[in-house]
């Protein structure tokens, strides 16, 4: 007797409701707002002026929450060119359909507004953006994410918003050595059926991919983050890596058991090749390790640094002092003309790269000291000399309210602040000019196309050192 087949049951999608919505603006992080109902609809990939189609992922008491189905009315800054193809499932780059020239209109538009906010703007204005070239394979370093899908490897990032990761085989911002880097991990991986750290079981092997490139060598420095130390599958995937990728240098293993959402552990194991990567910022060698932070597009850090020197004017009679000064970038580019050059970071490693870098380039004018900014900027042994200049180059929260408080008291007779972040610049940008500074210069840098980002530099300089200029003539 046949037996009648059985049907298999598809579990159906849930039907989302979809809403037909008018982009009103851009937010600070470059996706698209529309009001909707007493509340605001956010739809990533969307342009202010355009009519759009939007399914609802979430209602939130105040926003709503949104993925872009379908452009009904393009706006004129939407560029026809399809960049690329993963772009509303990664959404790590907002503003990758605007046209580049227009990306730089809102960047300039967004510092602008910041400094506005507290009446910053009323001696200078916002001059336009330096642009990056080229727009994009621009990174020079990603942190990439290993997850495992239907027994299928991937490695790219997470959704925003959420711990989906998006499979990201050509990233159109990543360097081409970063791609080509993670296609061949990624075969490895699977063929060698590595296992793939689980979040939720908090149990597998492999959590992140790190790499750094060094684009004027066309070399690369790889890191796997492990949950646990692996000296047996690892290894022979680095050897693999290096044989496949000879522009590989070095590979390391990080380890890190956390279940937190914490990149990188406290312990670095070296599997293969060099310990570092040498890389070529204007006229200075920087040695990277794996565990440095370093800026992600070499070519605007170099625009960076070279900007700061020449606003500084250093001479050999100055002293100068680099807070949050990482691996040494801007420090040793002051140190070419200055006389003597502190530098202060809180990471002890990223110390120990910028020793090594002024040894590297014969700098013996400069001195790294390891610890809370501070702390560390009230010890130097300054010997009542005044610095000529203070560089600030802080994370995106901002100086803490304790630096600038010591910064004041220690009247440098200018800073130049770095900063990655309008809000937190403007409201430092507050506290200086109402204790004795003015802003003399500024000056914003895309170091991230596609994204919101934007670097602006600052120069501030001492109000009592203008008026006694002024009277000298």
């Amino acid at each position: 007797m046949k037996q009648k087949p059985t049907s298999k049951k598809t579990a159906k999608k849930p039907v989302r409701e979809t809403l037909k919505l008018t982009i009103a603006a851009l937010d600070n992080e470059g996706i698209g707002l529309a009001p909707y109902e007493n509340r605001t609809a956010l739809v990533q990939g969307a342009l202010p002026g355009e009519t759009v189609i939007a399914e609802v992922e979430h209602f939130g008491r105040t926003h709503i929450y949104t993925q872009l189905l379908k452009v009904l009315r393009n706006a004129p800054e939407r560029s026809a060119k399809i960049v690329c193809d993963q772009e509303h499932k990664c959404l790590g780059c907002p503003l990758i359909s605007m046209k580049y020239a227009d990306q730089l209109l809102f960047k300039q538009q967004r510092v602008a507004e910041a400094l506005l906010q507290h009446k910053l703007l009323n001696d200078v204005t916002v001059p336009a953006v330096l642009p990056s070239d080229p727009p994009i394979a621009y990174r020079a370093s990603a942190k990439l994410t290993f997850a495992r899908k239907r027994e299928k490897v991937l490695i790219g990032l997470y959704k925003r918003g959420t711990h989906e990761v998006t499979d990201c085989p050509d990233c159109p911002v990543h360097h081409p050595l970063i791609n080509k880097i993670a296609a061949v991990v990624r075969e490895e991986v699977q063929r060698q059926k590595i296992s793939v750290y689980n979040p939720k079981h908090q149990r597998g092997c492999l959590r992140y991919l790190l790499v750094r490139i060094s684009p004027t060598n066309g070399k690369a420095l790889v890191t796997f983050v492990s949950n646990f130390r692996d000296l047996k599958q690892l290894p022979k995937l680095a050897k693999w890596l290096t044989r496949k990728v000879p522009e590989v240098i070095g590979v390391h293993q990080n380890v890190n058991s956390s279940s937190g959402n914490v990149i990188l552990g406290d312990e670095t194991l070296k599997l293969q090749g060099l310990p570092d990567l040498i890389e070529q910022i204007g006229d200075i060698r920087l040695r990277i390790s794996p565990e440095a932070f370093f800026q992600i597009n070499s070519l605007q850090a170099t625009k960076i640094y070279q900007l700061v020197r020449r606003w500084a004017g250093l001479t050999k009679k100055d002293v100068a002092v680099d807070l949050y000064c990482g691996i040494g970038g801007i420090a040793l580019h002051l140190a070419q003309d200055a006389g003597q050059v502190f530098g202060i970071e809180y990471v002890s490693e990223a110390v120990r790269n910028a020793v090594e870098n002024a040894e590297l380039n014969n700098l013996r004018n400069c001195r790294f000291f390891a610890g809370d900014a501070d702390e560390e900027l009230q010890k130097l042994p300054l010997e009542e000399r005044r610095p000529a200049l203070v560089t600030l180059n802080p994370p995106r929260k901002g100086c803490e309210k304790g630096v600038l408080a010591t910064l004041c008291h220690l009247q440098p007779k200018q800073i130049i602040y770095v900063s990655c972040d309008p809000d937190s610049l403007a409201r430092d940008l507050k506290i200086l000019t109402s204790n004795g500074y003015r802003i003399g210069r500024l000056q914003p840098v895309d170091m991230f196309p596609q994204t919101a980002h934007i670097e602006t530099i600052v120069q501030l300089e001492r109000i009592e050192l203008q008026q006694n200029q002024a009277g000298d003539h």
